[in-house]
């Protein structure tokens, strides 16, 4: 994705607000979106707690009442989900394994095996170097301590080589499917030199699907029978569930339906939302959100998914996915996606009930460095700034 804008000249990722968005300079939707009687703040979820740009956090499912935060440089903390907490302790300290020199390298996701009360199983996606590659590994807890991990139980599941430093994805979830879905950017660079969005045969510009509860083929892992290239003989990855993105550095699934949003960084003019499906091919670079990314070529449109929102870069340049509200205190955003702009701030609230007519809303223009969003057991949400600091949203009455 497009992050750290503070630490260099960085990216060159994209956004959008074309015509099909319906917003305006503000980025405020024409329709009535949320009850328009609700406003919004931000306010601290954690006063008492800082941390080093964080970039994900994550509940372990295990009613422990804890929430997990990934740190850029390779820390995974944990603490107790309390306001009032006044502490954090390191839960995996991997720094000596991860490389996280270039603004978009790092450790840069986290999940937890959806059996981890039992089997302590976790799982991480961080760059490395000496070769550059990403890679996706498993840990398991200590038997001595559940607030610790055991550095020396991993299990290296995946590995990809990098060419360049940025473009690297980095979310990891399970599906309600119980597979493992990984973000892989294209490879980096601009402009996608390589031509991995479009090619099949390599696991770059795409969203992986893997089962890890079995192994196959000598690897760590096995195909998903149902994936949409499992026993090509093309010489396509078998991993692939989706191809055709650019950096799609963060995706959630609806904890009610099981859609698969994804906020897919852009190139130099535009950003966008999509709701992945099997198979479904995303156009970078092809397009730029519902735009031919070079006009000047034969632009074929056929057979690539759209995305269900885009905005330009007058309101952003660098899309952080979030998630469908499903939480217990904001009602009238329950069923809006709701996302943000790592390079604006600005937060908004997506209804796509209605697909010929999907509605979006700003909530707020706020300065934080939105680098991730988070939900917690009950599903409410969190926001990471990478300044330090975790978020929630408030209703304002």
């Amino acid at each position: 994705m497009r992050l750290f804008l503070v630490s260099s000249l960085i990216f060159l990722l994209g956004c959008s607000s074309s015509d099909p968005s319906g917003t305006d300079g503000n980025g405020d939707d024409n329709g009535d979106g949320p009850p328009s009687n609700t406003s919004y703040e931000v306010v601290e979820a954690f006063p008492n707690l800082s941390f080093s740009q964080p970039l994900d956090l994550q509940h372990a499912g295990d009613d422990s009442g804890r929430l997990f935060v990934v740190e850029k440089s390779g820390v995974i903390r944990v603490f107790e989900n309390k306001a009032s907490v006044s502490g954090s302790s390191v839960f995996l300290d991997i720094q000596d394994r991860v490389d996280d020199s270039g603004s978009e390298e790092g450790l840069l996701g986290l999940a937890f095996h959806p059996n981890y009360e039992s089997n302590g199983y976790f799982y991480v996606n961080y760059t490395a170097a000496n070769p550059d590659r990403t890679v996706i590994a498993r840990f398991q807890v200590s038997t001595g301590d559940s607030n610790v991990a055991d550095v020396g139980s991993e299990l290296q599941m995946l590995t990809y080589a990098q060419p360049f430093s940025n473009h690297n994805g980095g979310q990891l979830a399970f599906g309600p499917d119980g597979y493992l879905y990984i973000a892989v950017g294209d490879g980096g660079s601009g402009g996608d030199p390589n031509g991995n969005g479009q090619n099949l045969s390599t696991l770059l510009g795409s969203i992986l699907r893997i089962d890890v509860d079995s192994q196959q083929n000598g690897n760590n892992y096995s195909i998903p029978p149902d994936n949409p290239y499992a026993d090509n003989n093309q010489g396509y990855r078998e991993e692939i569930y989706a191809y055709g993105l650019r950096n799609p550095w963060r995706f959630s699934f609806d904890a009610e339906n099981g859609n698969l949003w994804a906020g897919d960084v852009g190139q130099n003019s535009y950003e966008e939302i999509d709701l992945i499906q099997g198979g479904g091919n995303y156009g970078w670079n092809i397009m730029e959100g519902t735009h031919c990314y070079e006009p000047s070529s034969d632009c074929d449109e056929s057979g690539l998914e759209m995305p269900v929102w885009e905005y330009d870069h007058d309101l952003g340049n660098s899309v952080t996915g979030g998630f469908v509200y499903h939480g217990p205190t904001l009602d009238n955003l329950t069923g809006w996606y709701i996302y943000g702009d790592f390079g604006s701030g600005r937060i908004w609230a997506l209804d796509n009930s209605d697909p010929d007519n999907p509605e979006n809303t700003q909530l707020l223009d706020t300065d934080i460095l939105i680098s991730s969003f988070g939900v917690d057991a009950d599903n409410e949400l969190y926001i990471c700034g990478y300044g330090g600091s975790i978020y929630k949203l408030e209703a304002v009455e």
